[in-house]
């Protein structure tokens, strides 16, 4: 099952401040298309890459009355961006770092944000180091608080050590460890995701991260509490705010959602049905529902 995403995007490499080649996919309309319409940026999230966003880039790029720019990122380690000798290096503060060097690369002077999960974590970063570039924000099931839960699960599925020997065996280990929170999904969701997460070598599918970063988690001492981003949070408060949440999250508690909403008065927060962590943004009425925020940014 290899992947067989129709293209609709430019591949871009860019060098990081260390050095580091790093990759993005930039779905760009024409530039009188997309006129008086700043650009999306996509950051995924902790082991993910740009093809966790590949659809709703098609759409928002190609959306009939306002399309946009979309740019989607790997971070490093990820996808096609380089590996990091230093595996040190694969932390909030270092991928911020990266993400503006993108921006820069990329000629983008300000831009309305994705972050999906660890992606919507380094945003909370870049609104204390570059607020500049943030026009807007949506955060996709992730918040200042990460209950420890929902982290240890992710941990043991990533070091579960259990690796899939054909295309049928990873869609089919997707919906064992997943499918009780991804209700939503058919099948055909189930395989995209699996194209998604892992990467065709020789016809057999591979996760498509440096397994640093999912052994870096076996590290977290989850007896103590696990640091929160209230602060930088708070710097969020003054750009239009969008958080979705899964329906069946173990990442995002609702105690979390609405300190969240209480602390940003016009906090939009859309509930995505039959998912858990993190929500596909391409399905159901999240789409509608990110346009419809858009709408109302520049």
């Amino acid at each position: 099952m290899p992947d067989t995403y129709a293209s609709g995007f430019q591949e871009r490499f860019y060098t990081s401040s260390d050095g580091l080649e790093l990759y993005a996919r930039d779905y760009s309309p024409s530039e009188t298309a997309t006129a008086g319409r700043l650009p999306v940026v996509c950051l995924p999230g902790l082991t993910r890459n740009t093809r966790d966003f590949h659809s709703l880039a098609q759409l928002l790029s190609q959306d009939i009355t306002a399309p946009r720019r979309v740019v989607a990122l790997d971070s490093r380690g990820r996808g096609n961006s380089a590996r990091d000798e230093n595996k040190a290096n694969y932390n909030l503060a270092i991928e911020a770092g990266d993400v503006v060097a993108a921006c820069q690369a990329l000629g983008i002077e300000r831009a309305v944000f994705i972050g999906t999960s660890r992606g919507g974590l380094i945003l909370h970063l870049i609104a204390v180091m570059r607020p500049d570039l943030l026009e807007a924000v949506i955060l996709n099931d992730i918040g200042p608080v990460i209950e420890a839960t929902g982290l240890v699960l992710i941990r043991d599925y990533l070091n579960s050590g259990r690796r899939p020997a054909d295309w049928r065996e990873a869609v089919d280990i997707l919906q064992q460890n997943h499918g009780a929170s991804f209700t939503a999904l058919a099948e055909q969701d189930w395989r995209e995701m699996a194209l998604a997460l892992y990467r065709d070598v020789g016809g057999r599918p591979v996760a498509d991260f440096d397994p640093a970063i999912a052994e870096a988690l076996e590290s977290i001492d989850f007896s103590q509490p696990l640091p929160d981003l209230w602060e930088p949070f708070e710097k969020l408060s003054h750009l239009p705010l969008m958080l979705i949440r899964g329906e069946n999250t173990s990442l995002l508690s609702q105690e979390t959602a609405s300190e969240m909403a209480r602390r940003h008065s016009t906090l939009i927060v859309h509930a995505a049905e039959g998912q858990g962590h993190a929500p596909l943004l391409h399905l159901g009425n999240i789409p509608a529902a990110i346009r419809a925020f858009l709408a109302a940014c520049r």
